[in-house]
């Protein structure tokens, strides 16, 4: 495995840190007056989901984690475990806990395809596309009157999550999601 200095533990790498693989979040490398720089990192444990703030210095070297991606295809949800099998071999099913599928719930329709992240052949997490498109299952109606300056109304998707659309989307809309932020992004077909 690759050694990796303070200095290059940026945004977007994975490293291995008390055995566990770490997602580097952010990075700031910063140098006091007469200190020697360091570098100011948010990591989250891919094997626990918990995000740690460190303050790595010049003489810490930590390792590239070998993460794979492998893509699966989720099934359905029943009593908080998710199931998922291989995309060619449905007979290959296994399922994961919430602290494994974060909020994919809320993007990710049964029999969709998602990203598993895989550190030494253990399924770690889920990922879900950055930009999802859902149907709007429910949808009050536009206020008379009130359909400019961006007014917003609270809108039910397929998969039950809850956000704030334009007042012209309509029950049917196929609009798309931005699963980081968990909002509208736009609109891809009329109902």
């Amino acid at each position: 495995m690759a050694k990796i200095n303070y200095n290059d533990v940026t945004a977007k790498r994975t490293v291995t840190m008390d055995g566990d693989p770490y997602l580097v979040l952010s990075s700031s490398i910063s140098k006091k007056d007469r200190q020697k720089a360091s570098n100011n990192v948010r990591m989250k444990n891919l094997r626990t989901g918990q995000v740690i703030d460190k303050t790595l210095h010049q003489s810490d070297v930590l390792e590239e984690a070998d993460i794979t991606k492998r893509e699966v295809k989720y099934l359905y949800e029943n009593r908080g475990e998710y199931w998922f099998c291989e995309v060619n071999n449905p007979k290959e099913r296994f399922s994961l806990d919430t602290d494994h599928v974060g909020d994919m719930e809320n993007f990710v329709t049964e029999n969709s395809l998602v990203q598993a992240i895989l550190f030494d052949d253990e399924i770690m997490s889920i990922i879900t596309p950055i930009k999802v498109e859902l149907k709007v299952k429910e949808a009050p109606e536009a206020v008379k009157g009130n359909t400019s300056s961006g007014a917003t109304k609270e809108a039910i998707l397929e998969t039950g999550f809850v956000l704030q659309v334009p007042q012209f989307i309509n029950e049917g809309d196929v609009i798309a999601v931005n699963t980081d932020s968990g909002q509208y992004s736009e609109r891809i077909s009329k109902a």
